[in-house]
C-alpha cells in the first residue's frame, strides 16, 4: 500500500516570492526612471538614489529599534523609495525626499505591521504628506530637456488645462515625456511599457489600470475642463499612468475580488476626474487612490464570494 503524506493547507504553491515580484516592479520602472534622468539630468538621479537609500535605511532602522526581523532584502523598501522618487519634481530638495521616505516607510508601512499590513500605498502616502507639508517645494515644476543645467519654471499641461488653456506641448512631446512634471510621470510610453511588462509577467491584473484609465478618458471627454475636452492629454499627462499601473495595483491596499477591482478602478477614475475638474489642484491621482484605499475593506465585504452552501451575507442579515 502506498504511503500518503497528510499536511495542512495550503497545498498550492507558487515559484514567485516577494523579492521576485518586487524585482519585476523595479524592472518595469526602469524605462520611466531612465527617461526621467535623461530629461531632467543629474539632479533627478540624485533624488532617485537619495530616496531609495533613505527608504531602505528607515526600514532597517525601524526594524532594528523595534527588534524585528530585518526584511530589507525583500526589495519592498526599494520599490517604495523608487516610486516616491518618481513622484517628486526635480526641483525638490534632497531633504524633502528623505522626509518623504521616512513618512512612507515608518508611518504608512511599518507602524501598521509592515509589508502586507499597510492599508494605504506607502509611496502615495509619502507624496501626499509632502504636498500638504511643503507645497512650494512639491509644486515647482521645471521644463524637461535641460540635461542638468538650471531649468526654467513652467506650467504642466494639466495646470494649463486647469486654467482653461490648451497645453503648449504637442501630443508627441507628451508621449515621449518632453514636458514639465514629476521625474517619472512625464514619459507615457515608458510607463505603458512597464505596465505591459507587469501584466505579461502576471504581477498585476489588467483590470484596475485599464478600467481606471478608461474611466478618466470617458468622463473627461464628456465633462471637459472649462470647455476643453482633450481626454488624450488627461490620460497621458500627470500621474495617471504611473498611478494606474504601479500604485492602484498595490497588493495590500487594493481589492482581491474581481468585482471589487472593477469598483475600485471606477472609483479611482471618478475621484481623479472630480478632483481635477472641480478641485483646486490640477492633479487628483494621489488622493483618489488613497481615498479608495480606505474603501477597500468595505468594497471587499460586499464583493466577497459566497461560500458554497452558505447564505449570502445580505440574506443572513435580514434573517437575523
Amino acid at each position: 500500500m502506498a504511503n500518503f503524506v497528510v499536511s495542512g493547507t495550503p497545498h498550492v504553491r507558487s515559484k514567485e516570492s516577494i523579492q521576485s515580484i518586487m524585482r519585476d516592479v523595479i524592472i518595469a520602472l526602469v524605462p520611466a526612471t531612465v527617461m526621467g534622468i535623461f530629461y531632467f539630468g543629474v539632479k533627478a538621479l540624485i533624488l532617485v538614489v537619495a530616496t531609495i537609500v533613505s527608504a531602505v535605511f528607515f526600514e532597517w532602522l525601524y526594524q532594528k529599534i523595534m527588534k524585528k526581523p530585518v526584511t530589507i532584502s525583500d526589495l519592498s523598501a526599494v520599490v517604495t523609495g523608487l516610486l516616491l522618487a518618481l513622484n517628486l519634481p526635480v526641483a525638490a530638495p534632497v531633504w524633502v525626499a528623505v522626509v518623504g521616505s521616512a513618512f512612507a516607510i515608518i508611518f504608512a508601512k511599518q507602524l501598521f505591521g509592515g509589508l502586507g499590513q499597510n492599508f494605504i500605498n506607502p509611496a502615495l502616502a509619502g507624496r501626499a504628506f509632502l504636498v500638504a507639508s511643503y507645497p512650494t517645494e512639491m509644486t515647482t515644476w521645471t521644463s524637461a530637456g535641460n540635461f542638468g543645467v538650471d531649468a526654467v519654471s513652467v506650467a504642466t499641461p494639466l495646470a494649463q488645462l486647469k486654467g482653461g488653456v490648451m497645453p503648449d506641448a504637442s501630443f508627441a512631446d507628451v508621449l515621449i515625456g518632453n514636458i514639465g512634471g514629476c521625474i517619472g510621470e512625464t514619459c507615457a510610453i515608458a510607463l505603458i511599457i512597464g505596465g505591459i511588462y507587469l501584466i505579461v509577467k502576471h504581477v498585476i491584473s489588467w483590470k484596475v489600470p485599464v478600467i481606471y484609465i478608461a474611466t478618466v478618458f470617458i468622463l473627461t471627454a464628456l465633462i471637459g475642463r472649462n470647455g476643453l475636452r482633450v481626454p488624450a492629454y488627461e490620460i497621458f499627462t500627470g500621474g495617471l499612468m504611473i498611478g494606474a499601473f504601479f500604485m492602484a495595483t498595490d497588493y495590500a491596499s487594493s481589492p482581491v475580488t474581481p468585482k471589487g477591482q472593477i469598483i475600485f478602478a471606477v472609483g479611482c477614475g471618478l475621484l481623479t476626474t472630480l478632483i481635477r475638474i472641480f478641485g483646486g489642484y490640477p492633479e487628483g491621482v494621489s488622493y483618489s487612490i488613497l481615498i479608495m484605499n480606505l474603501c477597500v475593506p468595505l468594497i471587499e465585504r460586499f464583493t466577497e464570494p459566497t461560500i458554497f452552501g452558505a447564505l449570502p451575507k445580505v440574506k443572513e442579515a435580514k434573517k437575523a
